[in-house]
């Protein structure tokens, strides 16, 4: 890659993790925790420490993550750690200056599905970024190098103790929401980082896939592959359809395939794609 588009791609990637940092600020300052709301990983760990101190959020949400990055740049790698460093501090600088803010709402279920919403948003771009905002994903890359336990699954575990912990802080109630909060800051995180438009490949198994396959490109405007295939039980020989579409267009796929073919076998999974062939096809 040339300097230039090396400095350009360095520079777009610190302007979008301090752009994450600042939603994922006001999400916590302006949404969450004026409503005793908590977010998971060491943000919530810090939440709730400054709660019982009341020494400033930022110190917590820096000093709290740093054994983590230490352990991260012995075992992961320099470029994750700094970057990571760096929309920690990005975080504990914005929380710091929008302490002061009052809370737009006092309903707390909107404070926790807007502030669930922007702050997915928020750590959504940082983690497209190269980043990160919580310590607890590096143990859980470590770990998962050494255990049957999947990255999520860990991460999963860290966060429901630290949730369910605040429920001796600040009520049951509030750790009920604060669940709600972090559901749907996951789902947010999971479409920023892979985009609303994620394409999913689909292999499809059809004694109808002759007509299966024109439907889908005169109806989706799709290029498709067909696959040799054959029964490993029957050694009945038919052809394998394998399509790229997008996310949006699952739902009409399944229905063109099962309305010619209520039996068909369909596989789904989550793709990265590069090439032009893959562009959709005008449809006239």
């Amino acid at each position: 890659m040339p300097k230039k588009h090396k400095i350009i791609s360095f520079i777009s990637r610190v302007i979008f993790m301090v752009l994450g940092a600042t939603l994922a600020s006001i999400a916590l300052q302006v949404f969450l925790i004026p409503n005793n709301v908590i977010d998971g990983g060491v943000v919530g760990i810090s939440i709730i420490a400054s709660h019982l101190t009341k020494l400033p959020l930022g110190l917590f949400t820096f000093v709290l993550n740093i054994p983590f990055l230490v352990i991260g740049y012995n075992h992961i790698g320099k470029t994750f750690t700094l970057s990571t460093l760096f929309s920690v501090a990005c975080l504990s600088v914005g929380v710091s200056i929008m302490q002061p803010i009052p809370e737009i709402t006092h309903d707390v279920l909107l404070a926790s599905v807007f502030g669930g919403i922007i702050l997915g948003a928020g750590v959504g771009l940082i983690i497209r970024n190269g980043g990160s905002l919580d310590g607890t994903e590096i143990v859980a890359i470590i770990l998962d190098k050494r255990h049957s336990f999947s990255i999520g699954e860990i991460v999963m575990f860290f966060n429901l103790f630290i949730l369910s912990s605040a429920g001796f802080v600040f009520g049951w109630d509030r750790a009920m929401y604060s669940l709600i909060a972090y559901f749907i800051a996951f789902k947010v995180i999971d479409i920023t980082v892979e985009g609303i438009d994620e394409s999913k490949a689909v292999i499809i198994i059809s004694e109808k896939h002759k007509d299966i396959s024109e439907a889908i490109m005169d109806r989706l405007g799709r290029g498709l592959t067909l696959l040799d295939g054959r029964g490993a039980y029957m050694g009945v020989e038919t052809d394998v359809i394998y399509v790229i579409v997008s996310r949006l267009e699952i739902a009409k796929l399944k229905s063109i395939v099962h309305g010619f073919d209520e039996n068909a076998l369909m596989t789904i999974g989550s793709v990265e794609v590069s090439g032009k062939k893959y562009k959709k096809k005008a449809i006239h």
